[in-house]
């Protein structure tokens, strides 16, 4: 660890702490790597572990081509999940935990074997996966104004907020993962649809993906852990009083409130 990425880290976490987001870590230190941001984000987990925190999983970011260039990026990013981010279905959470939250519709997949990169597959994934469940994430950027680089959001936990599972859990082979299809609705209307498929092609080669990358860190995904894989229709933004519902076409229901 460096001086410069702890101190970095520690603006992040004091950022979310306090609930008021900072300036582009980039905009302060322009020659940021990927790597150094992603460095950022492991002092940044290995704190919150050294106060009791629980690593539950991961998440995959980016996997969408519109936002990989808008970012100017030819690949995804990740971040970790906590068990204290995650929101059991159909709950209330306050909007002022948050700073800036989006929502997103995901599949998430649970893992019943441990999956260590650099050459797994999607056959090693579904293999690998328990069950797969539909899934919200709440986004949300520690750096104000949502105004981010590949390496700012990299260095904030892959702009991790909060998570939410449904109810039903399938295997992995009871569905076409490409093929199902979501209905995002905010507040009873119909925002917008996605596919599995949105997520890189597959979101099973998203997670394949993810074992992959996590294996230049000397991390690996591992049993019991839930993978978040990547959004399959835009972000829509959150606000006090706001319902997000996604309603999926194999996998049921998942919704949260904000008050």
């Amino acid at each position: 660890m460096t001086i410069q990425t702890k101190n970095l880290s520690d603006l992040l976490w004091n950022a979310e702490k306090s609930r008021k987001g900072v300036s582009a870590l980039t905009d302060m230190n322009p020659d940021l790597t990927v790597e150094e941001a992603y460095n950022i984000q492991l002092d940044t987990i290995q704190a919150k572990l050294e106060i009791g925190e629980t690593i539950s999983g991961k998440k995959i970011g980016l996997t969408s081509l519109a936002m990989q260039q808008l970012l100017g990026v030819n690949e995804p990013d990740y971040g970790h999940l906590l068990q204290s981010m995650e929101v059991k279905n159909g709950e209330v959470i306050s909007r002022q935990q948050l700073l800036e939250p989006k929502v997103e519709g995901e599949i998430a997949f649970f893992l019943k074997k441990e999956l260590a990169g650099p050459n797994v597959t999607v056959a090693d994934v579904l293999d690998a996966t328990e069950y797969v469940v539909a899934a919200l994430e709440i986004v949300d950027s520690r750096i104000a104004g949502w105004k981010i680089k590949l390496c700012d959001t990299v260095a904030d936990n892959a702009s991790s907020g909060l998570y939410v599972l449904g109810d039903k859990k399938l295997p992995p082979h009871q569905l076409d993962l490409k093929e199902e299809k979501m209905s995002f609705y905010k507040n009873e209307q119909l925002i917008n649809e996605g596919m599995g498929k949105a997520a890189l092609g597959d979101p099973a080669y998203c997670v394949a993906w993810l074992a992959n990358k996590l294996s230049e860190f000397g991390i690996t995904l591992k049993a019991n852990e839930v993978i978040l894989s990547g959004a399959i229709s835009a972000a829509v933004n959150a606000e006090e009083g706001d319902e997000f519902v996604a309603k999926f076409q194999t996998l049921g229901e998942v919704k949260v409130n904000f008050k």
